[in-house]
């Protein structure tokens, strides 16, 4: 029986990945590197933290990659205030809307860092509905790593097979999946290449896994 989902941020709830690109190719270009469409989408799902320290290893840079991540993240926050684009993902409202107003308990388990996930929550206020909010920033793996969901789930105080993950990345899935954890591919037109082959579940649309879609899928 479904008691929690644990739901991912970027490219479930929100959509900062077009903010992020701009960002990080900023910051490549700073840095004068050359990093391409297929490595940049290898990236999808991981901490910033992480990712400049696999771009320092891949150009072998002697930079310390905290500059990269600094300058990564002065960008985004620039553009998090200005770029007009941002918005809640047709549709996820109603959604969280849904869950909470059946009882699930709710947890944010996503990459991003905290000052990130509190910046998108107070914009749209979304607190009201989440009991719990993981950055994975703050962790010492990143996804397709379990930890994130092992944590969300124990924050959740329910047992891993009572709970569901939705995520649009492959390494989202592979997280959740190693967790033990079932799990829901949200493949939209905002997730470029991905592969959502492991999850339990493929969705394009919310209205696909509404509250009485899912209740008695775990």
């Amino acid at each position: 029986m479904l008691k929690a989902v644990l739901f991912d941020m970027d490219g479930v709830i929100v959509d900062t990945e077009p903010l992020h690109h701009k960002a990080y190719y900023t910051m490549f270009k700073e840095f004068d590197l050359e990093v391409s469409d297929q490595l940049y989408q290898s990236f999808t799902g991981q901490s910033t933290k992480n990712i400049c320290k696999r771009v320092c290893q891949h150009f072998n840079l002697t930079e310390n990659p905290l500059k990269l991540e600094l300058s990564k993240r002065h960008h985004f926050n620039d553009l998090f205030d200005t770029d007009e684009c941002l918005q809640l993902l047709d549709g996820v409202l109603d959604l969280i809307k849904d869950y909470h107003s059946n009882n699930l308990t709710l947890v944010l388990a996503s990459s991003a860092s905290m000052g990130t996930i509190e910046r998108v929550f107070n914009r749209f206020d979304l607190n009201q509905y989440f009991i719990a909010k993981l950055s994975g920033a703050d962790l010492k793996d990143s996804k397709p790593h379990p930890e994130i969901f092992i944590k969300a789930a124990e924050a959740s105080g329910n047992n891993p097979k009572h709970c569901m993950v939705i995520e649009d990345s492959t390494n989202g899935i592979l997280a959740a999946k190693s967790a033990g954890i079932f799990c829901v591919g949200y493949d939209s037109h905002h997730s470029k290449n991905q592969d959502y082959s492991k999850a339990d579940l493929v969705v394009n649309n919310f209205q696909e896994i509404k509250f009485n879609a899912v209740k008695n899928l775990v």
